[in-house]
């Protein structure tokens, strides 16, 4: 039986608010659960004399609930764990609970978009397909500007100090992703129509333009682009295809109704397929990146004609 997809609802925002099982709380579920299983012991027979149900025991194995300390505690020792146990569960529920820069910014975006920046953080690599926009990480701030507040603000009539706060989170996740001593992979397909929609004006646009060249010239960033002439290779909307070390991949989905990750492996094996259809059919990265300077002199171009020489 299929796993069932979480429908994360967001009022459009492109951000979730359920939670879902992040690495870390995996990591601590497993290990509780490899404990249980030594035991020879069912949820329900742990759960009954700590007067829990065997749906929360499931929950903490899932990663889907952080146990309290208490409740760590109590779980090793039913399953009879000694001191260094005890230490070792303790530790990994204290990195399950620490959170990530981005807290700073939480009451801008919905609760659950913590889990997706967890998510992305720990990630390997990140394949993406944006057939709407430019990828958010390889937005430029003046572009990522113009996106939340010109044609998002209308749908969503979000504060102005969430919406700066937001385009900051997402400059911040490029910097972190991108520049670390072990920086994500992103492979990234998008068409080439985006190179030449105007988001922002000639400045902002030549400005992007030079940064995606930046950007495609790192080791580990593969950008594809496909062209004009190909027909649109699929029909499904943007999605990000998450890969980690000691994880299951899973795959984020995002609309007008909401966002949702996907985690049943037959599901993310069908994306997977996908994007890799999707680069069989995009350019080869010399070719790509080619277009990207091509639209960047297009952009150069405007900008003179309306008298923008210098900016």
């Amino acid at each position: 039986m299929r796993a069932p997809v979480q429908r994360l609802r967001d009022g459009g925002t492109g951000m979730p608010e359920k939670d879902t099982a992040t690495p870390r709380r995996r990591r601590l579920g497993q290990q509780l659960r490899r404990l249980r299983e030594v035991t020879g012991m069912t949820g329900a027979k742990v759960a009954k004399p700590l007067g829990w149900s065997a749906a929360k025991v499931s929950r903490i194995e899932n990663g889907l609930t952080l146990p309290s300390e208490d409740d760590v505690a109590a779980l090793v020792a039913a399953y009879g764990g000694d001191d260094p146990v005890l230490s070792q569960m303790m530790r990994l529920r204290r990195d399950a609970a620490q959170k990530g820069w981005w807290g700073l910014f939480s009451e801008s975006f919905p609760p659950g978009f913590a889990a997706f920046l967890e998510l992305e953080a720990e990630a390997e690599e990140l394949r993406n397909w944006e057939p709407m926009v430019l990828p958010g990480l390889l937005q430029t701030e003046d572009y990522a500007r113009v996106l939340m507040s010109n044609l998002s603000q209308p749908i969503l009539q979000a504060p102005k100090t969430w919406l700066q706060d937001r385009v900051e989170v997402r400059v911040r996740r490029q910097q972190t992703l991108f520049h670390s001593s072990k920086p994500l992979r992103f492979r990234v397909v998008f068409e080439e129509s985006l190179l030449s929609r105007d988001v922002g004006g000639p400045v902002v646009m030549r400005n992007q333009m030079e940064s995606l060249a930046v950007a495609s010239e790192l080791d580990h960033i593969d950008i594809r682009i496909i062209s004009k002439s190909k027909l649109l290779p699929v029909t499904t909307g943007p999605f990000v295809h998450f890969t980690f070390p000691d994880f299951p991949d899973l795959v984020y989905l995002e609309d007008l109704e909401g966002s949702r990750f996907v985690e049943d492996p037959e599901e993310v094996f069908v994306y997977e397929r996908a994007f890799d259809h999707l680069v069989g059919v995009a350019l080869e990265p010399v070719a790509s990146r080619q277009l990207i300077k091509d639209a960047a002199a297009y952009w150069q171009g405007m900008m003179q004609q309306n008298g923008n020489v210098g900016q």
